[in-house]
């Protein structure tokens, strides 16, 4: 049986999830993981998972293979929704830089980086049923 694609995207974003809380290492005295490998592997399952449901809603990307740029995304979500937009860009930046490419280990950036997708997430989830 197949899923949901937002059912789907929120599965992998609490799988990001669990992927830095077992493996990043929190070092509780300064508030940071010690593990770059897994912030960044964490942020990109992550952003994947913003990526399905932003593709779920807009119908983006016809092929998964097919690469797509952040500014086409942000220019067709900014046409229907500004405020998504908005937390689009943002997320892009904490999620994708921060965290997947960058592999910036302090938690409280990590923390809003996971409150940003499920954000996306759910307003991508809000958006389809009002079609």
């Amino acid at each position: 049986m197949k899923r949901n694609p937002i059912e789907e995207a929120k599965f992998r974003a609490n799988n990001a999830k669990l992927i830095l809380k077992e493996r990043g290492l929190l070092d509780e005295e300064v508030n940071c993981y010690e593990n770059q490998k897994y912030v960044r592997k964490s942020g990109r399952a992550l952003w994947r998972s913003v990526l399905i449901a932003l593709d779920t809603v807009f119908e983006i990307r016809e092929d998964r293979r097919t690469k797509v740029f952040i500014d086409d995304y942000l220019e067709v979500v900014a046409k229907k929704d500004e405020k998504l937009a908005k937390l689009v860009d943002v997320g892009y930046y904490v999620i994708r830089v921060c965290m997947g490419y960058d592999g910036f280990s302090y938690k409280p950036i990590c923390d809003e980086g996971f409150r940003l997708g499920e954000a996306i997430i759910d307003h991508c989830a809000a958006m389809l049923l009002n079609r």
